[in-house]
């Protein structure tokens, strides 16, 4: 399969509370050669404070991608999605929900609010390595995302 690569990495959103899951992503990510910047939300509020440049970031970026969780404290991931996807400076931003659950229900409830793809986290290492080489080629190759998400 070949490798497409964007010209200029892009921003990227990673809303998990699990700290061994985001020591497994990032590392996975730089791994896998995907060099793409990987910011960190802790719980659906930080991230909605990021995404809306509330205090205190302000000067934060706009992601041009989102990996989201969906069980997270203070917000859930749900509650996450459906103020992103409901909200016409943030919408556009692409959303792929990482998340353990491999449950019909939630994969249901999740594109139920628009997200752009599920992808359940591999529990082995391996194969979410291969995992995040795809998500790279794909969304960071493939897809031509917009310049700027939010204008």
């Amino acid at each position: 399969m070949p490798t497409y690569k964007r010209a200029q990495p892009i921003e990227i959103l990673l809303v998990e509370d699990n700290e061994g899951d985001v020591f497994l992503t990032k590392k996975t990510f730089k791994d896998a050669k995907v060099m793409n910047t990987i910011h960190v939300a802790r719980d659906g509020e930080e991230a909605m404070a990021i995404l809306n440049k509330a205090a205190p970031f302000e000067d934060h970026i706009t992601p041009d991608l989102i990996l989201l969780d969906i069980n997270l404290p203070k917000m859930d991931g749900r509650d996450v999605l459906d103020a992103i996807k409901n909200d016409d400076a943030l919408k556009r931003i692409p959303v792929i929900v990482l998340s353990s659950s491999s449950d019909e229900k939630d994969i249901q409830d999740m594109y139920g609010l628009y997200a752009n793809s599920y992808i359940a986290k591999p529990v082995d290492i391996t194969q979410f390595s291969e995992v995040a080489r795809t998500m790279d080629d794909f969304w960071m190759g493939i897809v031509k995302l917009p310049s700027d998400v939010s204008s």
